[in-house]
């Protein structure tokens, strides 16, 4: 639900598409209105939008190429919003149930597992514990695609990214950048600390959505272990590798 007041200031973006920036930062409680208010204007799409793309704090819009260049896109989108109401927008996705990932952790899944316990002050099984209780939301997708940043992680928990980062991270590599949590979609170099990885598929550009997780959605952390891993990738045609 979006509460009014709440302030939002528009920004050109490029030629063709308009940012709405409703905070700075990474802010949980912004972020909610940020999907909101994406959800809210998807439910009342107008012709001329191409695209809506959430982030963190803001929200951007684009226009499709022919519309009508009568209105520049900034005075197009001013137009529109002032003809809404957006004070009593909500997102359903709120409510629902969040997606289950699995994730094994430690060991040549995890490499930094043990890193990450000693700078908590906290054994490695409370580690798992704790990053397991999170309730996480997609603050938005980025970096690669279908690469979800997400809020929820346990503050405990939080820890600045490797100095150097890796030049091979696996595919599935569920870590930590500062305070917060992601998942690698695919195989590529990386920063974060790594504590585990999910045989689930984040990214398939041959699937009709190819990004399995999407902004605003939630999702909760499943622990199995390196035969429930093994049994899940070889379901989805992967080969587990270290």
């Amino acid at each position: 639900m979006i509460e009014a007041p709440f302030e939002v200031v528009f920004e050109p973006l490029g030629e063709d598409a308009v940012l709405l920036r409703l905070g700075d930062g990474i802010d949980a409680e912004v972020n909610r209105r940020v999907h909101a208010l994406a959800a809210a204007i998807q439910s009342r799409r107008p012709a001329w939008l191409r695209e809506i793309v959430p982030a963190y704090a803001c929200l951007a819009l684009q226009l499709h190429d022919e519309c009508d260049r009568d209105l520049e896109p900034l005075q197009r989108v001013r137009k529109w919003w002032s003809a809404q109401d957006f004070h009593a927008a909500g997102d359903a996705r709120a409510d629902a149930a969040p997606l289950e990932v699995p994730v094994c952790y430690g060991g040549e899944f995890g490499p930094d597992l043990a890193d990450v316990a000693a700078h908590a002050g906290l054994p490695e099984s409370a580690v798992i514990e704790r990053h397991l209780a999170g309730d996480y939301r997609v603050a938005m997708l980025g970096f690669a695609p279908g690469f979800p940043y997400l809020l929820g992680l346990d503050p405990r928990l939080a820890m600045p990214r490797l100095d150097t980062p890796r030049t091979r991270v696996p595919a599935g590599s569920v870590g930590i950048g500062g305070a917060q949590a992601g998942i690698y979609p695919r195989e590529g170099p990386g920063g974060w600390r790594l504590l585990g990885r999910t045989p689930l598929t984040l990214f398939d550009p041959a699937r009709a959505s190819p990004s399995l997780l999407s902004p605003g959605q939630r999702l909760r952390f499943v622990r199995i272990d390196a035969t429930g891993f093994a049994r899940q990738a070889g379901r989805r045609g992967r080969t587990p590798r270290p």
